[in-house]
């Protein structure tokens, strides 16, 4: 149970949360543009905000591979502007990054999915007492990636891509596939699926995207370790990029910043096939509602709709979240956590990512509930 005074703060948070944030749904739409900031010069560095806060000394963090293009570009950007502050982010994996939050390694996780509220309960110790928060940070669409001599776009229906990755279909020339494909000469080849080999965010939000957009031909439960024994596995995005790019019939799953040239597929949705891009991601996430099992209102975990069959959308989308404490043991972790989380989800932040990654900025009705959760942020 939490202390007397930290009820005190909740309440005053709350009331102050629901002054200053936006509940309605037109508030979790994100930005569909994708460029940098105007008052960016030509060779001066990152755009940073007027008002930027550095703190001075360490900050360390772990977790999502999908985010760790949009890391280093966040952590190059803050350091530019606040020479005395040291950000330390180790892309282990979503779960590995959980972990090491709720065992008190690192001030933050980057994540994939979610905490839920078996580890919100294992990390009351090491947040003081107090509940976690998941913060959308980063959304970018999953790209399913292939490697076909001579084939540079393919259409897969989600039935057909469950049957791929279950190792139901194992030949590219399958007639499942040709029968979407009619223009192709598909090779008499083998199919190698690559699926990630450590607990992934990417992989969560995938299976899970395969479970409710085809659930008769993916029996298998959302999870963040792949649910059957693998014909190719590699840790880490960039490990799947590496792995598909080299091997002629490979397929895998990526978030979009490590596509790096390779092939993408076009996912069925409803009677079209639509490509993947920030905008099409975009609109899932416009349709998503908060999480039911949100531990408070300052948390703001989305629950994607993976099945949506609303034309002009792309379903496999990642909702990356920086997991934070609302009350952490040491004041010097709550402001430096607070200082560079502002810095991420702010204007400047999150147009130099998403001209590295292709991600979607959040738009300014998110940025505003956003900020209200990192000012809830206290010690």
């Amino acid at each position: 149970m939490l202390p007397s005074n930290k009820h005190t703060r909740t309440k005053d948070r709350s009331s102050a949360y629901r002054g200053a944030a936006s509940a309605a749904l037109a508030g979790l739409l994100l930005a569909t543009t994708a460029c940098g900031s105007d008052d960016a010069v030509q060779g001066s560095g990152p755009a940073v905000p007027d008002d930027l806060e550095c703190f001075s000394g360490s900050l360390h963090g772990s977790g999502s591979s999908a985010q760790e293009n949009a890391m280093t570009t966040w952590i190059a950007g803050y350091q530019s502007a606040c020479d005395d502050a040291r950000i330390y982010y180790d892309s282990i994996g979503s779960g590995g990054g959980r972990n090491q939050f709720i065992d008190g390694a690192v001030t933050f996780a980057g994540t994939d999915a979610a905490m839920d509220p078996e580890e919100n309960a294992d990390a009351l110790a090491r947040c003081d007492g107090s509940d976690t928060i998941n913060l959308p940070a980063y959304i970018v669409a999953i790209a399913v990636v292939f490697n076909l001599e001579g084939v540079e776009q393919l259409n897969l229906r989600p039935d057909t891509l469950a049957r791929i990755f279950g190792q139901d279909i194992t030949r590219w020339d399958d007639p499942e596939i040709a029968e979407d494909n009619p223009e192709l000469d598909l090779p008499d080849l083998a199919i190698t699926p690559v699926n990630r080999a450590d607990d992934s965010g990417t992989t969560k939000n995938f299976t899970q995207y395969l479970a409710e957009a085809a659930p008769d031909s993916w029996p298998h439960e959302s999870d963040g370790q792949w649910p059957i024994t693998p014909r190719e596995s590699a840790q880490g995005n960039s490990g799947i990029a590496d792995t598909v790019s080299r091997a002629e019939g490979a397929i895998g799953y990526v978030e979009m910043s490590h596509l790096h040239g390779l092939s993408t597929a076009s996912i069925g949705v409803g009677g079209e096939f639509v490509d993947i891009s920030p905008e099409a991601a975009a609109r899932v996430v416009a349709d998503s509602p908060r999480r039911e099992e949100n531990t408070n209102e300052f948390d703001l975990a989305l629950e994607l709709d993976y099945g949506t069959t609303e034309p002009g959308s792309y379903p496999m989308v990642l909702v990356s979240y920086e997991t934070v404490c609302l009350d952490y043991p040491e004041e010097k972790e709550a402001e430096r956590v607070k200082a560079f989380l502002k810095y991420v989800v702010s204007e400047e932040g999150q147009a130099e990512v998403s001209e590295e990654t292709d991600s979607t900025p959040v738009n300014d009705a998110l940025r505003a509930e956003l900020l209200a959760s990192i000012e809830a942020i206290g010690s």
